[in-house]
C-alpha cells in the first residue's frame, strides 16, 4: 500500500514558486496580528487604569498630603503607555522590561524626587543615584519612618515604582491575551503589598472594594460579551438576534452591578452596627524598633556638672537664632520623686521626619548647630522644629538613631553627638505673647503625668502665694507662684565660692528647700519648685533645661557653655500655647547669712543618686554607632559584612530579574531536546519541522496554522527569501509518509539542515532581534494544547458559520 503524499518527492520535478506580492511593512506586521479593536483598546486601559486607583488611593494615609496621587497617577500613565506601545509594536518581554526602567529614570525625577532635580524636571547624577539605590533601599526606609511620612524625603519612590511596574504588566496581559482576568492578578499582588506598606488605618475601605469590585465585574462581563466565539456564532445580520445579545449583555451586567450593590449595603450596615473592630497590624508595626525614652538620664541631672566642669569650655555654637529664642535640651515633664525626667507621654517619640510642624505659626528660621565640647544624646534644637538635616560623613548614621517628640521639642541621638557633628534646623520660633493677651486666656487642657511623691509644703506654699497676690486669672495664678519664688529666693551654685547648696530636685532636697528659713538653690531647684507647686493648684506645667543669653540676648550667635546653662517652666494656654516662666532669683541675690536654719526640723534629706556616667547610656541595638573611634577595633569586618549584605542584595535582585528569561529558554531547549530524541524515527524528522517552525514564530514570521508543509514552506520562502525551506518540508513529508524508516543519517541530516536555517535568521537579525527571538512566548503558547483546542474550536465555529 502506497501512501499519498501531498508534496513531490525529492529529485521530482517542481513548479516554480510564484513570489509573494510585495506589501509595506506596516501592511505585514497588520496581517500577521491584526490590531485589536478600539473600543476593546479603550474598554481594557479605562478599566486598567480604575483598577489602578485603588492602591494608588490607598497609599494617602502613608503620606502627609495628597502629593503621592502625582507620582501614582503619573506612574499609571506611564505604566499603561508602554504597555500600549509594546502591543502595537509586538515587543518581548525583555523590550518591554527595558522601557520600563528607561520610565523609572527619566520620570522619576519628575514625579519621585523633583527636589534633587533641575527644575524639578531634569535628573541629575544625584537624582540617577538615589533612584538607582531607591529599587532596594527605599522600601525599608519607608517602612522605618513612622507615618504619616514626607514626600521630601525620598519616599515617594516606593508608589511611583510600584505602581508603574504593575500598570504596565496588567496594561500588556490585557491588550495581549483573549482573557482579561489574568491581568486581575498583578493589581491584585499590588493592592496587597499597598496595604502591607501602609498604615493600620486606612483610606475608605469601602470606596475601595466597590471601586475594585465594581471595575471588574463590569469589565470581564463586557469583554466576555465582546469575545471573537460569541462573534462567530452570532448572526450578525439577525436584528433580532443582536437585540437579544444586548439584552443579555444588560442582564448580566445588572445584575453583576445588584450582587455588588447588596455586598456593600450588607458591608456597610456590618461595620456601622458591629463593634469596633480589631487593630489591622501592618509590616511597620513590626519593623519600627520600640523606643524607651527611660534607658536615659533626665537632662537635669546633669545640670550641676555643666554648671562646675564647662562653665567656660564651648560646648557647641547655634548661628541663625532670632533675638530672644532659647535653646533647648530637653522638656522634663514627669516627676518620680527623685527626678524630673522626660517622659512620652503627650506624644511619642519617632524617627526623624519632615514637616514635623507644619500647623505651627510664627518666625521660620534656619538655625545651624555645630558641636564642640558637647558629648551627650540630648538634640540641641530650638522653638517647634519642622525639619533637621545633619552634615557630614556621619549624617546618614545620625539621621537614623534621632528620635523626636514634636509635641516637647526634646529630640535624642541615641549613638551620641560628638565634636565634629553639625546640623541645620528648619524651625518655627512663636511670637512671645503680650500679657493683656495672656490675662484673658484660660490653662490649656493637657495630659501630663501626675508627680509622685510631692512634698506636702509645695501646695501650702503655692496657696499661699495666689492668695497673697490676690490673683484670679490663669496667667496671674502662675506669676503669683513665679514672683514668690524669685523674690523670696536666694541664687546659690553651692561650689566652693558660693552658700552651700545641695544639687539635685528629689522630694527630700525640694522639701527641705521650701521649709528653710531661707530658699537657696539654682536653676535646677527653682524650676522643678514652681512647676510642682503649678500642678499642686491644677496648673498645667513642665519643666526644660537649655540656654539662652538672659535679656541682654540681640539673637544671632550663641555659644553654649555651662555659665549660660539655665532650667525654666513652661505653662500651658489655650491660645499662647506653652509659655516660658523663669523663677529663679538673680545670680547676684545670694543668701544673706551663711548659715541658713530650717523655719522647723527637716525631714532627713537621703544622698540624691549620682548622676549616670554619659558613656553609659545605651542605645537601642538598632541603631549602631558607625562613626570610627581612635580606640576601637579594625573595622574591616563590618565592612566586610556591609559589602556582602549589598553584593546578595545585588546578586538576588538580578537573579529575580533573570528568572523569567531563564525559564524561557530553559523550556524552549526541553522542547528541543524531546523533538531531537523521540522514540519514533519519524517523529524526530516531524519534529525537526516544528523546531524550524517554532524558531520562525519566534522571529516574527507569519507561518500558516493548520496548513500543510508545503503551504507552511511556501509562506517562509517569501518572506525569509530561503529556498532550502522548501527543500525541507519535501524531505519532511517524505520522512513521515514514505515507505520506509528515516535512518540515523538521514535525521541528522535533518536536524542539521534545519538548524543551517535557522541560522541563516540569526545572521540576518540585529542582537536585539536575536535576543527578542530567544525571549519570545509564542510559539510556546501557539503549539500548547490549550491553544490546539481553541484553534480546534475556532475552525468548528467557522464551519458551522459556513453550512449556515
Amino acid at each position: 500500500m502506497t501512501a499519498v503524499i501531498d508534496a513531490p518527492l525529492v529529485g521530482d520535478e517542481q513548479p516554480e514558486a510564484q513570489p509573494a506580492p510585495l506589501r509595506s511593512r506596516r501592511e505585514h506586521r497588520t496581517s500577521r496580528n491584526p490590531l485589536p479593536e478600539r473600543r476593546r483598546w479603550i474598554l481594557d486601559l479605562s478599566a486598567v487604569a480604575l483598577l489602578m486607583l485603588v492602591p494608588i488611593l490607598g497609599f494617602l494615609p502613608t503620606f502627609e498630603s495628597p502629593i503621592v496621587l502625582l507620582p501614582g497617577l503619573g506612574a499609571l500613565v506611564l505604566g499603561l503607555g508602554i504597555a500600549a506601545l509594546g502591543t502595537l509594536q509586538r515587543w518581548g518581554v525583555l523590550v518591554v522590561s527595558a522601557a520600563v526602567v528607561v520610565a523609572y529614570f527619566v520620570f522619576g525625577a519628575m514625579f519621585a524626587l523633583p527636589h534633587t532635580a533641575i527644575l524639578g524636571v531634569v535628573p541629575t547624577l544625584d537624582t540617577l543615584r538615589r533612584l538607582a539605590l531607591g529599587v532596594v533601599t527605599s522600601w525599608k526606609s519607608l517602612l522605618t519612618t513612622v507615618a504619616p511620612v514626607s514626600a521630601g524625603d525620598g519616599h515617594l519612590v516606593v508608589p511611583f515604582l510600584l505602581i508603574l511596574v504593575t500598570s504596565a504588566i496588567a496594561g500588556s496581559l490585557a491588550l495581549r491575551l483573549r482573557s482579561p482576568g489574568w491581568a486581575l492578578i498583578p493589581v491584585g499582588l499590588c493592592l496587597a503589598l499597598q496595604i502591607a506598606l501602609g498604615t493600620s488605618e486606612p483610606w475608605s475601605p469601602i470606596v475601595q472594594g466597590i471601586l475594585l469590585s465594581v471595575v471588574a465585574i463590569l469589565w470581564l462581563a463586557i469583554r466576555a460579551d465582546w469575545a471573537p466565539t460569541r462573534s462567530a456564532v452570532a448572526l450578525s445580520s439577525d436584528d433580532e438576534g443582536a437585540s437579544r445579545d444586548r439584552r443579555a449583555l444588560l442582564r448580566r451586567v445588572g445584575a453583576g452591578g445588584a450582587v455588588v450593590a447588596v455586598a456593600a449595603a450588607a458591608g456597610g450596615a456590618s461595620m456601622l452596627l458591629a463593634p469596633p473592630h480589631e487593630i489591622r497590624y501592618v509590616i511597620r508595626d513590626v519593623i519600627i524598633p520600640p523606643f524607651d525614652i527611660r534607658e536615659y538620664a533626665s537632662p537635669l541631672q546633669d545640670y550641676r556638672i555643666y554648671v562646675d566642669e564647662y562653665a567656660e569650655e564651648p560646648l557647641f555654637t547655634v548661628s541663625g537664632l532670632p533675638k530672644g529664642a532659647r535653646v533647648r535640651l530637653g522638656t522634663m515633664d514627669a516627676y518620680s520623686g527623685v527626678v524630673y525626667n522626660v517622659s512620652d507621654s503627650s506624644s511619642a517619640f519617632t524617627p526623624l521626619r519632615s514637616n514635623m510642624a507644619s500647623d505651627v505659626r510664627g518666625e521660620h528660621a534656619e538655625v545651624r548647630v555645630e558641636i564642640q565640647g558637647y558629648n551627650d544624646v540630648w538634640l540641641p534644637d530650638a522653638g517647634h522644629v519642622d525639619a533637621l538635616e545633619f552634615e557630614g560623613a556621619a549624617a546618614e548614621d545620625l539621621r537614623r538613631a534621632t528620635y523626636f517628640n514634636p509635641s516637647t521639642g526634646t529630640g535624642v541621638v541615641t549613638s551620641g553627638l560628638a565634636e565634629g557633628d553639625a546640623y541645620t534646623l528648619s524651625t518655627v520660633i512663636p511670637a512671645t505673647p503680650d500679657e493683656s493677651a495672656l490675662e484673658d486666656d484660660e490653662f490649656a487642657a493637657v495630659d501630663t503625668p501626675k508627680p509622685v511623691a510631692v512634698p506636702d509644703k509645695l501646695r501650702e506654699l503655692a496657696a499661699e502665694a495666689i492668695s497673697e497676690a490676690k490673683a484670679t486669672t490663669p496667667y496671674a495664678k502662675v506669676q503669683a507662684i513665679r514672683s514668690y519664688l524669685a523674690d523670696s529666693g536666694f541664687f546659690s551654685h553651692g561650689l566652693d565660692d558660693g552658700e552651700y547648696s545641695p544639687s539635685g530636685h528629689g522630694s527630700a532636697r525640694l522639701g527641705g528647700m521650701a521649709a528653710a528659713e531661707q530658699m537657696v538653690g539654682d536653676d535646677e531647684q527653682y524650676a522643678a519648685l514652681m512647676a510642682l507647686m503649678a500642678h499642686e493648684v491644677g496648673i498645667p506645667a513642665r519643666v526644660v533645661m537649655g540656654f539662652h543669653a538672659g535679656e541682654d540676648d540681640e539673637g544671632g550667635e550663641l555659644v553654649a557653655t555651662g555659665d549660660n546653662l539655665h532650667a525654666w517652666v513652661e505653662v500651658a494656654f489655650a491660645e499662647a500655647g506653652w509659655v516660658a516662666f523663669d523663677p529663679t532669683p538673680d545670680e547676684d541675690k545670694e543668701p544673706k547669712d551663711q548659715t541658713t536654719q530650717p523655719k522647723t526640723d527637716p525631714q532627713p534629706m537621703p544622698l540624691q543618686p549620682p548622676p549616670p556616667p554619659k558613656e553609659d547610656a545605651d542605645e537601642p541595638p538598632l541603631v549602631p554607632d558607625d562613626r570610627e573611634k581612635e580606640d576601637e577595633a579594625d573595622p574591616i569586618p563590618g565592612y566586610l559584612g556591609l559589602i556582602l549584605t549589598i553584593g546578595g542584595i545585588s546578586l538576588g535582585t538580578i537573579a529575580l530579574l533573570l528568572a523569567p528569561f531563564a525559564i524561557i529558554g530553559g523550556l524552549k531547549a526541553s522542547r528541543r531536546r524531546k523533538r531531537r530524541e523521540a522514540e519514533n524515527p519519524a517523529d524526530r524528522i516531524s519534529g525537526g519541522w516544528d523546531e524550524l517552525m517554532d524558531r520562525a514564530v519566534d522571529f516574527g514570521r507569519g507561518v500558516p496554522t493548520g496548513g500543510t508543509r508545503y503551504e507552511q514552506s511556501a509562506q517562509l520562502v517569501a518572506t525569509l527569501e530561503e529556498p532550502r525551506v522548501h527543500t525541507l518540508a519535501v524531505r519532511a513529508d517524505a520522512g513521515v509518509f514514505g515507505p520506509g524508516e528515516p535512518t540515523p543519517e538521514e535525521i541528522e541530516a535533518f536536524w542539521a539542515e534545519v538548524d543551517g536555517v535557522v541560522g541563516g535568521m540569526n545572521a540576518r537579525a540585529s542582537f536585539w532581534k536575536r535576543l527578542r527571538a530567544k525571549l519570545n512566548l509564542r510559539s510556546l503558547t501557539q503549539s500548547s494544547s490549550l491553544a490546539t483546542r481553541v484553534r480546534t474550536l475556532r475552525e468548528n465555529v467557522s464551519a458551522r458559520r459556513k453550512e449556515g
